[in-house]
């Protein structure tokens, strides 16, 4: 008898992880989502398999692998919060790779982020090398998709950028010259489940085709929404002030330092050609009455 044909994805009923599942359904094939909030809202009205694990269960981890030919790995933190760390992030990411070779798992597409580095002084994006170099140790087939930032359905940057530009008569960028390269969030799906099918192990970022300076990408925001803020450069401990400022009474963390440095270090550009074909502009132009009209918590999202 053959193996059952399941896609398992760590969060699928998170962001990228949604449109995901999404489309590996719309294609007919059984997916399972690997949770420990197994309570947590299901957009999928039950089509999706829900099994709860803990990463510092084994056996458990295993378990929940069982009969898995794709593992769609989206899981990762945003920053540190409570037990919640990019050092604890790695370590569990270890053992659900040790947990996905003991399983049989075939293949393994993991979603990354532009531009990470082992010496790299930014926590976050030197994790994130720990992880994809974790993945290549493990012996598993694997793709690695490596995105900027997204955009489109949930996502928390843009429809930020948006709601400030809505409500605040400045909005603060930090001074210097770096870009940012967005790709939608349904491309990104698109890129895993064509590299869940392919047997060579490979590293590819996973932009859009168009990459813009950051106050160019937020000037173009501005005007979508109509928005009469100013846009004005501000040193980076400033803007950081400002952020936190801001968080306070929105319960929420607005921007945290590794994002500041990572972009102002222009990690969040590809050096390579375009992998995906959504033009920011264009779905800009499409949604931008839906922009901002309520903020997107992160700790809303992942943490209460």
């Amino acid at each position: 008898m053959s193996r059952p044909h399941v896609h398992a994805i760590t969060g699928a009923f998170g962001y990228s992880g949604q449109e995901i599942a999404r489309l590996l359904l719309a294609r007919g094939e059984r997916v399972r989502t690997l949770t420990g909030h197994p309570e947590r809202p299901d957009p999928f009205g039950g089509r999706v398999e829900v099994t709860r694990f803990r990463f510092d269960d084994p056996s458990r981890l295993r378990d929940a692998l069982a009969g898995v030919r794709v593992l769609y790995n989206t899981y990762w933190v945003r920053f540190d919060h409570g037990a919640s760390t990019f050092a604890r992030a790695v370590e569990n990411s270890r053992a659900l790779f040790r947990a996905a070779a003991e399983a049989g798992v075939e293949r393994v597409v993991h979603v990354s982020i532009t531009n990470p580095a082992p010496d790299s002084p930014l926590p976050y994006f030197r994790g994130k090398a720990e992880v994809e170099r974790a993945l290549g140790e493990s012996g598993l087939s694997h793709a690695i998709l490596r995105p900027a930032v997204f955009f489109g359905g949930r996502d928390v940057l843009i429809n930020n950028i948006a709601w400030l530009l809505r409500r605040l008569p400045l909005f603060g960028v930090a001074s210097g010259t770096y870009g940012i390269q967005p790709v939608h969030v349904e491309d990104l799906a698109r890129l895993a489940v064509e590299h869940a099918e392919r047997g060579a192990d490979v590293v590819l970022d996973a932009v859009g085709p168009e990459a813009f300076a950051f106050d160019e990408l937020v000037g173009l925001v501005r005007r979508a929404v109509r928005s009469r803020a100013a846009i004005v450069r501000v040193p980076r401990w400033l803007l950081l002030g400002a952020a936190r400022a801001l968080g306070a009474p929105l319960g929420d963390v607005v921007l945290t330092r590794d994002e500041v440095l990572g972009l102002t270090g222009n990690l969040l550009v590809s050096h390579g050609r375009p992998t995906a074909g959504t033009r920011f502009s264009d779905w800009l132009a499409a949604h931008a009455d839906e922009l901002g009209v309520a903020w997107a918590s992160e700790l809303g999202r992942h943490y209460k």
